[in-house]
Order: C-alpha cells, then structure tokens, then sequence
C-alpha cells in the first residue's frame, strides 16, 4: 500500500458511542466541508441500543459545547437533568443512616492546600465532604448547580447531566447530519474487505454497496464486529475483580408532575450489589447491578421492587424490568491496524461513577485530536491511543473496586468476598498502603488528565470512614491557619449557595419555558 493521507472515517454502529465519535471528529475536521474528513456513521436498523447509560461526567459540557450543540436545546430535547455528584447508602455498614456523598466540585482551596489531615481531627464532627465542599447541602435540597441567568454550559457549582440514553442518540444524530456533514447510513454489513496488510479496505452492505475508508471505528457494542469477530483482539475478564455480571433495568414514574428531581445519582447498596436512581425531569431510570454467583435473578428483581415500592408504592410490582447481561472487562488493545473500538466494544465495567460514557468521550477526542494526517503515522498514534487507554481502564478499575474494599459489611458473602486480598488490584493495594500515612494528593497519580483527580480518592476514601495516620510531624501553624480559613469559606459559601440557588426542577421549568443565555 502506498502512504496515503486519512480522508475519509467510516463509523461502525450508532448510539451514544457511535454518534458522540461522529460529532467530535466531524466539528473539528470540518466533515461538512469539501477540504473536511469525510465521516460516515452505518447502524443496523434492527439493532436497538443497550440506552441505560444516562449519566455523565462534567467533561460532557466540554464535548458538546465543542459540537456546537446548544445547552437549552440538549436539555429540552434529551429530557436533561443536572447531576452534582453521587450519594452511596448502605455501602459502609448498610444501616439506614449510612451514606456519603461524591461531589463533583474540588475541595474548598484544592489547589494551595490538602484538607483531609486537619479535617480528620474533626472527623466526628462533619463528614468529610460537608468540610470541604458545599455541594452535598445542594444535592440534600434538590438544588440545582446554577441559575437561569447564569449562561449556557457555565456554572456555579460544577456539574454533569443525566439523560435519556435513546433521546440523547437521536438528537445527536439530527444534530451531526443536520449541522455537522455526518452522512448517516442504515443498513446491514454483510462482508468486511482487507487490503494485503491486513488493514481493513472497505466493508460490503446489504443495500448501499461497498464502503471504502482509511479508518473505521467499531462501535457495534457487544457485538464488537471489527475488533473482536474480524480482529479476533482477545477480551481481558475484569470480574474476578469486579463481581458484578447481570443488571436489571426499569423506568420509574414520579408522583406528580413537579415531584422534586434529584441533582445526584444515588447509589443504594443491596444483598449482592447495587440499585442505581436517576432522576430525569419526566422519570426516574432505576436498575439494580448484581453478582449472580451471589444472588439469582428473583432475589435482585425481588430487591429492586422493594426499592421502588418505597416511593410509589404497589405500582412498582406493575412496572416492565429489562435484564442486561455484563460481562466486565475491556480489550487486550483498543486500535489495531485501521480499526479503533470505542464504546461497549472496547470494553464495559459497571454503570458505577458514570464511567462509560466518558470512555467514549476521551476516546472520541483522542482520535480527534490525535488524527493520523496519512497513514505511516496511524500505528505510532494507535500505540499511544492503546498505552493511555489501558492505563484510563485500569485506574478506573482500581476506582470502582476501592468503593468495595473499604466496607465494613459482612452480611452477605457479597461484601465479605469483594474484601479478599486477591481480589483487589496491586496498584490500588500500594496506594491503600501509602494511604494510610498521607492523604490522597496531587502527585500520587502519573497522567496529567486522570478520569479521577486524587480528590475523588479522597471523597471515597473518607466518606467510607477511612483513617490516614499522622505520620508524627508537627502541622504548620501557617498551613492550619490556611486550613481553617478555607473551612471558614466553604461554610460561609454553602450558606450563600442554599439561598440563592433554584430547586433541580424549578430551573428545568425555566430552561423549558425561555432558555438558557447563549454564550
């Protein structure tokens, strides 16, 4: 093959996998211009979307804001509801009273100063979070992270979405058509074509005939057509590490109209696993993540109905539940030749800290910014792609699993079993170790763009009652004076914060009836 430069991207399935990688790489390499990349995007029409993944991470502004997506249409369009962090119930000793919060803002003063040693010697006063930050109080209240004044994507406390996975996809789809040059397909592959080299030259259809391109990206989900049925890339099973296999997934009405929306995901520890909620303007998105070496399918339907019947009562018993099967783990390599996986055909984890959709995010904006000019360079680029993307799997492995370890639980075999050594990754054990006499800081994690800053460590780590020993020195009085002074200011901001912020719902009504400001 002569060297040739990457025109044209063919992309391999659509949801939100499919369509968030379209949109990244259409904006920036102007795919509705004739000097643009051309993309592509082909989906089955019979294949329905697995459309549970209906949180995201603050990146998720940042993306689509770069896709030139307005915030007032996303919100009305995708029934978006702001989300402020997560709540875990039940995941320490499983009493009623047993929770704490993953907020997304940083602790008050981050950047100047670690909080948690000072915070510890008032640890039986206030939790960790309520010291640091004033983001628990919003979400307590229902309070969203921003007014309706304040511009589109902008913020005054940061925060993510929850969505309607299948709404979501189709307004990504009319927006990357529409605005954005994606030539959109729907039809069957029937045949993959390979140059010589053993790259992929083109891929046969059942209606539209062959179609040629310099790069294509599998987001076939499960299925993993090119890079597991073509490319044979073996799968690495994380679940001897991560238990859970199976989820079971229902749409949960409110009472009324105007029923409060949560502006966090809560997650509620059960028997053998967890049951997420996530609160959409028009439902709740309510499912229940289990081992089933640890529990059957009746018991966890079972706990899941109890759980709603809790807020709407014997309806819960009438609502359709969808089974999903996990399998948890991720590909021995993500980019091989000219094929790059993103989305379920990369890999799946848990739906826990929101962590597939910004895999699809920062792969989609990996290939984007780092986009092969011909291909000679594809294969550096696609090392690259491999060695950050093992490394983002395997921290973010390490940050689910560290939400396991730190019970105190031993009610079921369950949490017992997630608290064996062998279970728990060596990386994270060494961390636990150094841990134990230095807080969770700055220069503890190598890559300059972690999934999850060292603060989020922190949040896990102390909202589960961990201890970090001093280890014997004196503190600076500099430093606790500094200390105290960003106490004193995340008080005095929570207190602010409360009373001039708007109610989740409320701001959505706004946003509904006259829009946010356009930046």
């Amino acid at each position: 093959m002569v060297d040739h430069q990457i025109r044209k991207i063919v992309i391999v399935g659509g949801g939100t996998a499919g369509w968030l990688t379209a949109g990244v790489i259409a904006a920036e390499h102007l795919a509705n211009s004739e000097q643009g990349i051309s993309v592509t995007l082909i989906e089955s029409p019979d294949v329905s979307p697995i459309g549970v993944g209906e949180g995201t991470w603050p990146t998720m502004r940042g993306t689509l804001r770069k896709m030139g997506i307005s915030e007032t249409d996303f919100i009305r369009e995708c029934d978006a509801s702001f989300k402020q962090g997560a709540k875990f119930a039940k995941w320490v000793t499983g009493a009623e009273d047993d929770a704490y919060y993953h907020p997304l803002v940083l602790p008050q003063g981050y950047e100047q100063i670690n909080l948690a040693p000072f915070w510890q010697e008032q640890a039986d006063k206030v939790s960790f979070a309520d010291a640091v930050s004033f983001q628990g109080h919003l979400c307590d209240q229902h309070l969203a992270p921003k007014q309706n004044t304040t511009p589109e994507y902008a913020h005054v406390a940061n925060y993510a979405y929850h969505l309607d996975a299948g709404k979501f996809s189709t307004f990504l789809t009319k927006h990357c058509t529409e605005k954005l040059g994606v030539t959109h397909i729907l039809d069957h592959v029937t045949d993959i074509n390979s140059h010589d080299n053993g790259d992929i030259r083109s891929i046969n259809t059942k209606m539209s005939g062959e179609l040629e391109a310099d790069l294509f990206v599998d987001c076939t989900g499960f299925n993993a057509l090119l890079i597991g049925k073509h490319y044979q890339i073996p799968f690495i099973n994380k679940r001897h590490i991560l238990f859970n296999d199976t989820a079971l997934a229902v749409h949960v009405p409110y009472e009324t109209e105007q029923s409060p929306i949560a502006s966090h995901t809560i997650s509620t520890g059960q028997s053998a696993g967890w049951i997420w909620d996530i609160g959409l303007p028009s439902r709740r998105g309510v499912g229940h993540v289990f081992s089933s070496d640890h529990t059957t399918v009746e018991h966890a339907e079972t706990e899941l109905r109890d759980y709603i019947k809790q807020s709407i009562g014997d309806k819960a018993d009438e609502l359709k539940v969808r089974k999903i099967p996990i399998v948890p783990g991720h590909r021995q390599v993500f980019w091989h030749k000219n094929c790059v996986a993103v989305g379920l055909s990369a890999g799946f984890l848990e739906p826990l800290e929101a962590s597939a959709l910004v895999l699809v995010e920062l792969s989609a904006a990996m290939i984007s910014e780092q986009m092969p000019a011909t291909r000679s360079v594809m294969d550096i680029v696609a090392k690259r792609f491999n060695d950050k993307f093992l490394y983002r799997w395997d921290r973010i492995i390490d940050f689910l699993k560290l939400h396991y370890i730190l019970t105190k639980r031993t009610d079921t075999d369950y949490w017992v079993d997630n608290c064996d050594k062998k279970t728990i990754p060596e990386d994270l054990r060494q961390l636990m170790e150094l841990w134990r006499y230095h807080s969770p800081w700055h220069s503890d994690f190598t890559q300059i763009d972690e999934v999850f800053p060292s603060a989020s460590y922190q949040y896990v780590l102390y909202g589960m009652g961990f201890k970090t020993e001093s280890a014997g020195t004196q503190r600076r009085s500099l430093d606790k004076q500094l200390a105290m002074e960003n106490f004193r200011k995340n008080q005095q901001l929570t207190q602010k914060l409360i009373k001039g912020l708007p109610t989740n719902r409320a701001l959505i009504n706004k946003i509904r009836q006259f829009g946010l400001q356009r930046i």
